[in-house]
């Protein structure tokens, strides 16, 4: 992938990930900033975190496949 994408909430450069095969995505773009406005705030926004109480967030990320629409890519929050 030769486009450089950066994160509106931050400004760091997003990194390539390879979707796994199941999720019908191939390589998107995520920011892996553990400091991003983003990131940091997500867990407060995420209701019904399930029965393990893991606490989960959001990643800023884009499809390139779809030209380069954004969205909420669910994680486990590092915070």
């Amino acid at each position: 992938m030769s486009e450089k994408h950066a994160c509106p909430h931050c400004q760091t450069e997003l990194s390539p990930w390879l979707a796994p095969p199941d999720s019908g995505w191939g390589e998107i773009l995520v920011c892996l900033n553990n400091e991003c406005p983003f990131y940091v705030g997500s867990p407060d926004n995420i209701l019904n975190k399930g029965e393990d109480q893991r606490s989960l967030g959001c990643r800023y990320a884009v499809d390139p496949a779809n030209n380069y629409q954004s969205f909420s890519l669910l994680a486990l929050y590092a915070g």
